[in-house]
């Protein structure tokens, strides 16, 4: 299967490199996936522009990061792992006492063995990452009056670019479905890797179909490239997207769980648990969006609406090796990323199949010059009249002719009929 093909590209190939917002190990992922998927385009935006309430970060880069004791060892090494060092450090070189180091140093008590992620991507400082054990070993070994050299060779560019990638499939409609991952964070496989995995295998897979809407993939930084991405295609989205998902922590084998948009009733939300049922997933979980953590809180934000859903396995920050060093390819398996993939596949059949009739008139149309309603009135009432007025209703762009069927209390095939009846008299579209 296709994805087994891009899970080991993942694996051995993204893995080791250092991602953040910006920088070489993000274009290098994006030329990676774009070597496997030409159709990609990779797109940038300079560091400084304004994006809605935010701004394009300097580019971050680095180089090298270490420290050595005063028996020249170096006990802290950015190129043994790339988590060990505090994202968008500012560059620093000097040697400093016990105490200064200490204050720059992040471990996790309750993980003993793990090494965290941690990041400042908008304020400037620089740090390292330890397991806690090793912190006990440091405490013990040094004395407050020993001295460390601390190098940490980056360089943050303010005429640098924030890149992202965009792949489109085009399809029959303008009408357009959104899926999201994100490419930003270093050596995390279900919180970072599993996303990209996902998304390659649904490309190759809907490249070769028939497509009744567009598809619209992007490869983008969490947050800040979602709203850099919303900021120059807003109106355009807006006006076309009828739903969509972002893909992120999909590839473990623990559990089948989503996140609804913001209001719980949009197509996207009902397509996934269709997509369960026909799956025969039962034991899935459904986190309130209350619980938002990704880019749904920018596509479902207040003036964006954009109604996006998200499709997890274990959602992120609800595993314990979330933005830890152990968040690795032990945790995210090719069984756990292809059910993460059947989810995301159906779910965007669904959606690519189902028919989302809106209205296209302001008010009540006047149907008696259509010849759909009586020129003459009296106590009688046409039920079909009724149907089709029922219809329109309910024709807002985000229920399918199954929901209208439901919420109107008439059969699908008669809510089809209706359908072609309205779309002939150019009422919906």
């Amino acid at each position: 299967m296709t994805i087994k093909k891009y899970y080991k590209i993942a694996e051995n190939k993204l893995y080791p490199l250092t991602r953040s917002l910006t920088g070489d190990g993000v274009k290098k992922t994006l030329n990676i996936i774009q070597k496997e998927l030409p159709k990609l385009k990779i797109k940038k935006i300079k560091s400084g522009t304004k994006v809605f309430d935010w701004n394009i970060p300097e580019e971050w880069n680095i180089k090298d990061a270490y420290v050595i004791d005063k028996y020249n060892n170096k006990i802290i090494d950015f190129k043994k792992n790339n988590l060990h060092l505090v994202g968008y450090s500012i560059p620093i070189k000097k040697d400093i006492k016990k105490k200064e180091l200490f204050k720059n140093l992040y471990f996790l008590k309750k993980q003993p063995n793990a090494i965290p992620f941690i990041t400042s991507y908008y304020k400037k400082r620089w740090g390292f990452c330890i397991s806690y054990n090793e912190y006990k070993i440091f405490e013990k070994k040094y004395s407050s009056r020993d001295k460390f050299k601390v190098v940490i060779n980056s360089k943050l560019n303010k005429r640098g670019n924030l890149n992202y990638g965009e792949l489109i499939l085009k399809g029959k409609s303008k009408k357009e479905i959104l899926i999201s991952t994100y490419i930003c964070h270093p050596s995390m496989a279900n919180n970072e890797l599993s996303g990209p995995i996902v998304s390659m295998g649904l490309i190759n897979y809907f490249k070769k179909k028939k497509l009744n809407k567009t598809l619209r993939f992007i490869f983008i930084p969490e947050t800040i490239g979602s709203i850099s991405y919303l900021s120059k295609n807003f109106k355009y989205l807006k006006e076309n997207v009828i739903g969509g998902y972002n893909l992120s922590c999909i590839g473990d084998e623990r559990q089948h769980s989503c996140m609804f948009s913001k209001y719980q009733n949009s197509p996207s939300d009902e397509a996934i648990i269709d997509a369960y049922k026909l799956l025969n997933i039962n034991n899935y979980k459904v986190y309130p969006f209350l619980k938002r953590g990704s880019d749904e809180r920018q596509y479902n934000s207040p003036g964006i609406d954009l109604k996006i859903s998200s499709i997890f396995r274990t959602k992120y920050e609800e595993y314990p090796e979330y933005h830890t060093s152990l968040d690795n390819f032990n945790l995210v398996t090719l069984k756990g990323c292809t059910g993460g993939f059947n989810v995301a596949r159906k779910s965007i059949e669904i959606l690519l199949n189902r028919i989302y009739p809106k209205y296209k008139i302001m008010c009540e149309p006047q149907m008696s010059k259509r010849g759909l309603y009586s020129t003459l009135s009296s106590k009688n009432k046409n039920d079909t009249t009724k149907s089709y007025m029922n219809f329109l209703q309910y024709a807002d762009g985000t229920n399918s002719l199954e929901k209208i069927s439901k919420l109107i209390k008439l059969d699908l095939r008669q809510v089809k009929k209706i359908y072609s009846i309205l779309l002939k008299n150019k009422l919906i579209g």
